[in-house]
Formats: structure tokens, sequence, C-alpha cells
């Protein structure tokens, strides 16, 4: 039977309201389509029961609070920014291995829920949850592919209860809510950005600088891909971006040696993000990009593409 999106709608409503009845709720939004939708709905089922909030955890894409914030004023959705982004890098130094990281992004940020539900006296957590991120995080007969930072990496213990209004369904089909609620097309079509933000973009351990590289790697990706479909050249990824390894080659600058970062670019084609195949990008767009890349970040000295498949990987790096 194919989704029906009013149906969905109508019932996601309705159990919003009986989860949290009279009570107060916040919700954390990033802007992606899953939080956008989730917020939406939650605003329909609690009206001003309902606060919503943007996470800046320092790890998130350039000018990401500016534009999340006109989007959701488009969208009738009233959002207050809070920044949390010493607090991450913090809680992050040192830290290299990738299932570590999220499940201490995962506690960070229901700490930091837990402090605004404080202030809004909201006893409700709702969260953007879909299919891919409990399936992938494990459980019961389930293996661990990787611990999503709303799943697998939440703490034992909350002050709050948890609302998951999109967890039974996959990515196309939020997309398909999305358009049926009425949110604008740079919403509803936006390509996914995983909830830990650039923190799993960056291989090895985190710091304000390396996040401030993959940051403007990933803009130049974006733009560039973005200006090539637009103009023809090919169809535009599902997923595109651009991750930071943690060890440095040597390169050549002017007449000078040199020894700079290296930089994956990273595009798919999916469906629900279960599975992906590699984009097959022109050979001139990815020299653009290199280009770009190279030279205006100073950082880094060689660009790679990733032509793998998932499975056997994963559509980010960690």
């Amino acid at each position: 039977m194919p989704f029906n999106a009013e149906k969905f709608i109508e019932g996601a409503v309705s159990s919003i309201k009986a989860s949290v009845g009279n009570g107060r709720a916040i919700i954390a939004v990033s802007g992606g389509v899953d939080s956008s939708v989730a917020a939406a709905l939650a605003s329909r089922a609690l009206g001003k029961n309902i606060h919503c909030m943007f996470v800046d955890t320092g790890l998130m894409r350039k000018d990401e609070g500016k534009r999340v914030l006109a989007m959701l004023s488009r969208a009738g959705v009233k959002l207050d920014v809070v920044d949390a982004s010493n607090d991450f890098f913090s809680a992050l130094k040192g830290v290299e291995e990738p299932e570590k990281k999220r499940k201490i992004i995962g506690e960070k940020f229901i700490r930091v829920f837990e402090a605004e539900a404080k202030k809004q006296k909201a006893a409700y957590l709702i969260q953007g949850t879909i299919a891919p991120d409990w399936i992938e995080s494990g459980g019961g007969s389930r293996d661990t592919i990787k611990s999503h930072h709303n799943v697998g990496g939440l703490p034992e213990k909350m002050g709050m209860k948890l609302v998951e209004p999109l967890r039974d369904l996959y990515k196309h089909e939020v997309r398909i809510t999305a358009r049926a609620l009425g949110l604008p097309p740079e919403m509803s079509e936006r390509q996914p950005f995983p909830g830990p933000g650039l923190a799993v973009r960056i291989v090895g351990d985190i710091t304000p600088e390396k996040a401030a590289i993959v940051r403007e790697a990933c803009f130049i990706v974006e733009e560039e891909l973005e200006a090539a479909a637009k103009s023809g050249k090919m169809e535009l990824p599902w997923q595109y971006f651009a991750a930071l390894l943690p060890t440095k080659t040597v390169g050549v600058r002017g007449d000078e040696r040199s020894y700079q970062y290296t930089v994956v670019v990273r595009a798919v084609r999916s469906l629900d993000g279960m599975t992906a195949n590699f984009s097959h990008v022109p050979p001139e767009v990815l020299q653009k990009i290199s280009t770009r890349i190279t030279n205006e970040i100073r950082e880094v000295g060689r660009v790679l593409y990733d032509i793998t498949n998932k499975p056997p990987s994963t559509v980010e790096l960690e």
C-alpha cells in the first residue's frame, strides 16, 4: 500500500497530543527535513506548548544557524538558538573512536535539552528519529552499524520523556510528509545532514581548527555540485559533502615542500539511506572542487573522491 501522508499527519498529530497531553515539550531543530517535519507536526499538535530550539554545537555547516532561522521563520516555526559549541568541543577533546564520539554527542545534546527543558518547565522531548536511525543503532537481534546520537547515543537516564512521531518512516516518506505539510522545497528537499554534524566528517580527534576546515570544504562541495546539477552537467546527488582525514601528506606550495591535510569528497545516490551508490561526478567538476579546496583552504594539500558504495561502506565516514 502506498504511503498516505495526509493520513500519517492526522495520526501523528493525534499521537503527539495523546502523549504530551496538557504538558509542555521541547524539540531540537537542526534544519534537516526530519527535525523540521517533527517540529511542524508538534506545532500543530501542541501550539504554544512546544518550544523549538537550534543547538549550535560548533560542528554545523557554514552559516547554518542563520539559514535554519530564516527557513523555519518562513514555515511559521519560532526558534531559539542555544550556543553550546564550547561544551561540545571540550567533551570531544582527544576522543578518536567513532562510537565513543557519537555517544558523547548524544549525551551532551540531552544535557543541553534538559537544561532548556528546566527553563521551559517541559517534561517531554520530541525527536525527529526515523527508521534507519534505530535500525543502524542495533539492539535485540540487530547488529550495531553505528550508534545514531538520537538512539544509541542517548544516556540511560534522562529527565524527559521521549516522543518520536517519525520513528517508523524512511527518508523518502519524511519528504512526502514535508511536502504535504506545505514546507518549502529548500526544507523538504534538502540533502540529509548527520545529527552529530561535522563530527562524523572528521576522522580522528576533533578540534575547532579541523571543524573550520571541513566546514569550508563541505560548503565548496555543496556549491559546486549544486551549480553543476543546475547547469545540467549531472544529476544532483542524494547526499554530498567533504570529510577530513587525520593524516597529512607531502605536497608542493609554489616551489616549497608542504605537509597538509587530505580531504575526501563523497557524493551518493540513494532512496532511503539504507543503501547507496557513489555518484558519477564529471571529471571537470571534481577538478574544480579540488582546485577550489586546495586554493581556498590553505591547510589542505590533497583531495580524493570516494567511489565506495553502501554497503560495504556507510554514507558518512564515521
